[in-house]
């Protein structure tokens, strides 16, 4: 009974598409869309790129702050001012682009990641949950936009729930159970099945609320999985893990594919003994791994870790922030976002990209 009520509550929220055109499913350790391997038939220097999903962080998608006290430090140089609706407008209207490259996946994040790029204190709210694990309707208004387009151009987003600079926002894990409940409905009544489930950004020990953190995220990981929609419909669902946490056993177990994080390894040799020794965690199963976030720009190096994770066939994806003193065309993160392929940086991952997936 409250299942039916809160489904009801989340239709009444957005008026949702009926039927996704794009579907995303695993077959061992290769993505597909629409029952074919992604990139089908295409490899790179003699590795085989098929059943891959290269992929961009723009977490902030649909990013607002509710905090009167630090909602002005996001405005745009244009116009002085913070716009929420503009934000993902150009956000929507840069996603083709980002297609026509070989981008077939990015990470959005209804808790978003910093906007600085890294931060400390994290006093803004970008937060689409109300205290008690409800959802707020214009945060879902603006992820049901993103959904759709990425649907309609046959694009995969990772859509993560929990990000450590808000989640504490939920104060108890029965809040942070119910907003992923609630999350996961309203995702299953929104009919996608073009998007993979991230728990939450780089599980680690200081996670807030407790069940967010490595020893107890795997029961999300399976309360999303086991929740389905009507017609038997469910999410892929894993999490993320950040360099000083290794995945644990029962997440990989639990998990459909595994996100791993490069930003803090000193090298593309230490991200591939994380990545062989991940796979070692349930070695008679093959699955994807994808890395979502990794701040280097070694692009075009053939030791780089873009090349190193084509070489083991995992998926790659970038992180780009704002480095103090850089421009406005700089940085996927940092709010406010130029999310063209403004600069010079952006310029050279895409190329790279386009080139590998043969787009």
């Amino acid at each position: 009974m409250i299942r039916i009520v809160l489904s009801c509550f989340f239709v009444a929220l957005v008026s949702f598409s009926a039927v996704s055109q794009t579907v995303v499913s695993i077959a061992g350790g290769d993505f597909l869309i629409n029952g074919q391997p992604t990139y089908a038939g295409r490899t790179w220097k003699g590795k085989r790129i098929e059943g891959l999903l290269f992929n961009n962080r723009v977490v902030q998608g649909t990013f607002d702050d509710l905090n009167p006290e630090t909602a002005s430090r996001w405005a745009y140089p244009d116009t002085g001012k913070w716009d929420p609706e503009r934000n993902v407008r150009e956000f929507l209207a840069a996603m083709p682009e980002w297609k026509k490259h070989g981008i077939l996946a990015f990470t959005v994040n209804f808790q978003g990641g910093s906007p600085e790029g890294y931060s400390k204190g994290q006093p803004w709210e970008n937060h689409p949950f109300n205290p008690d694990g409800s959802l707020r309707p214009a945060f879902m208004e603006r992820m049901k936009r993103i959904l759709d387009e990425a649907d309609r151009l046959g694009m995969v987003p990772i859509v993560g729930y929990f990000y450590f600079g808000q989640s504490r926002r939920l104060q108890t894990d029965e809040t942070a159970i119910r907003a992923t409940d609630a999350l996961t409905q309203w995702l299953l009544e929104g009919g996608w099945r073009n998007l993979l489930v991230e728990i939450n950004n780089e599980s680690n020990p200081g996670y807030h609320p407790p069940i967010l953190r490595p020893d107890r995220v795997h029961e999300l990981i399976a309360r999303v999985r086991r929740t389905r929609a009507a017609d038997g419909r469910r999410f892929l669902a894993g999490t993320s893990f950040p360099v000083k946490a290794m995945p644990t056993f029962e997440a990989v177990l639990e998990s459909d594919f595994v996100l791993l994080h490069g930003n803090s390894f000193t090298s593309a040799d230490r991200l591939v003994e994380r990545i062989r020794a991940t796979r070692q965690l349930d070695p008679g199963r093959t699955f994807p791994v994808l890395v979502n976030e990794d701040d280097h720009s070694d692009f075009e190096d053939p030791d780089g870790r873009l090349a190193r994770c084509v070489d083991e066939h995992v998926s790659w994806g970038w992180f780009d922030w704002r480095r103090p003193g850089e421009s406005f065309d700089e940085g996927y993160q940092s709010v406010p976002v130029n999310w063209t392929i403004s600069s010079d940086r952006k310029r050279r991952f895409h190329r790279m990209v386009a080139e590998i997936t043969g787009k």
